[in-house]
């Protein structure tokens, strides 16, 4: 218990500095580009990590459980030399497509901002904080990935104020985040191979985790998709409050990271006894963390945006209550999905359910945005949430139950 608390203050506390400071920078932002601009802006944030889902591949699923595994400091090395050549490929492909995709979506006088917002949310997918996790080290997530962004947005605030130049921001966040992946990159694969050079070998390691991609990818599908639908169907004042709901519900997501991250390498030690107990209280903890979220996600919501948006856009109560529902599944299925059926081998099923999910919940925000119902929008993604949830609860209670205590 004392390893779990250590590790969950760890990856909670240290992480919520590059939690807090946005919620600082966000009324900065509002105050410039207003109610109408908030959608644009965050719908380029929606699709950059949508981009950077695409871009850390099945590295983010794949590479804890990998990490956690290896039995040396060179086999670790080889996995991350492996994911940094790969991600490097897809990132040369994915850019512009993203800027692309961006500039279609949002309003035609915020697309600079709306670009820049999405290109750096994008190049997020070269993160290390897969490896750290895998690691079980904290330090580490803190040191190269949390406190370069802290650093970047602490600085871009002030030059934020006196600019009003969204892109300043991304472009300082874009180089921290460089920075910090070539200090680790010499601290933890110095003399190996890290640029693409063979392209079939390329293929062939892009290929050896298409099911793991494909969950990144489609889950991602229907959870990055309802500002820019929003944004792309109704009105400015509708896809502003809606937005104003989602961007909530990303930062409450960091609960549900947090958590599952401090837990995922001490539940799969499979050198310590009592894995089936350990799953079963990550099972529990996920659950409450849903429940509550869901709770203040909803009461609190519409009163929260409005103050981090500077009364720019509030959120609705009926939007916040869907999402507050999505928050809720999305905890709960976490554990099933990243420390019972995946280290179980069985990615494809959870890569079928997501599809089926994904495919439910994404046409219903086409038709909900068609008809200008933007809380159909957001019932829409918590339907999602359920559908995945429900058909992954007992593939993923008969695996725990075939677990057996030492």
């Amino acid at each position: 218990m004392k390893t779990v608390l250590l590790r969950l203050s760890g990856f909670t506390l240290l992480p919520l500095l590059s939690l807090v400071i946005p919620l600082m920078l966000l009324p900065v932002i509002s105050s410039f580009v207003g109610g109408t601009g908030i959608a644009s802006v965050m719908s380029g944030q929606a699709i950059g990590t949508f981009a950077a889902t695409v871009i850390m591949w099945g590295w983010n699923i794949d590479g804890p459980i990998a990490i956690a595994r290896a039995a040396t400091t060179h086999d670790r090395s080889a996995i991350y030399l492996s994911s940094i050549r790969t991600r490097l490929v897809l990132l040369i492909i994915v850019l512009p497509v993203t800027a692309v995709l961006t500039a279609i979506v949002v309003l035609p006088e915020f697309r600079v901002e709306a670009i820049s917002m999405a290109l750096a949310s994008a190049f997020v997918g070269m993160s290390p904080a897969w490896y750290c996790i895998g690691l079980g080290r904290p330090r580490l997530l803190a040191l190269f990935d949390t406190v370069p962004r802290f650093l970047a947005t602490l600085v871009s605030i002030p030059i934020l104020m006196l600019t009003h130049q969204l892109w300043a921001y991304t472009v300082i966040l874009g180089g921290a985040t460089a920075f910090a992946l070539v200090l680790f990159h010499r601290g933890y694969s110095r003399g190996g191979k890290w640029y693409p050079t063979h392209l079939t070998a390329m293929v062939r390691e892009l290929k050896s985790q298409a099911h793991t991609a494909s969950i990144n990818v489609a889950g991602n599908s229907y959870g990055s998709t309802p500002v820019p639908i929003a944004t792309a169907t109704t009105s400015p004042a509708m896809s502003g409050a809606l937005a104003t709901a989602d961007t909530l519900y990303r930062y409450g997501l960091f609960s549900v990271v947090a958590l599952g991250n401090a837990l995922q390498a001490w539940v799969l030690d499979q050198n310590t006894p009592g894995e089936r107990r350990r799953q079963i209280l990550a099972i529990v903890l996920h659950a409450i963390l849903g429940v509550v979220g869901a709770i203040i996600l909803t009461v609190l919501g519409p009163t929260v945006s409005s103050l981090i948006f500077a009364g720019q856009a509030r959120a609705d109560t009926l939007v916040c209550f869907y999402y507050g529902i999505a928050f809720a599944f999305i905890s709960a299925s976490t554990p099933l999905i990243r420390n019972l059926i995946i280290p179980a081998g069985k990615s494809q099923l959870v890569l079928l359910c997501t599809v089926a999910s994904a495919g439910v919940g994404v046409a219903g925000m086409i038709i909900a945005g068609l008809f200008g119902q933007a809380s159909g929008i957001a019932l829409s993604m918590a339907g999602s949430e359920l559908i995945l949830f429900s058909t992954l609860l007992i593939p993923g209670l008969r695996i725990l139950n075939g677990k057996q205590e030492a």
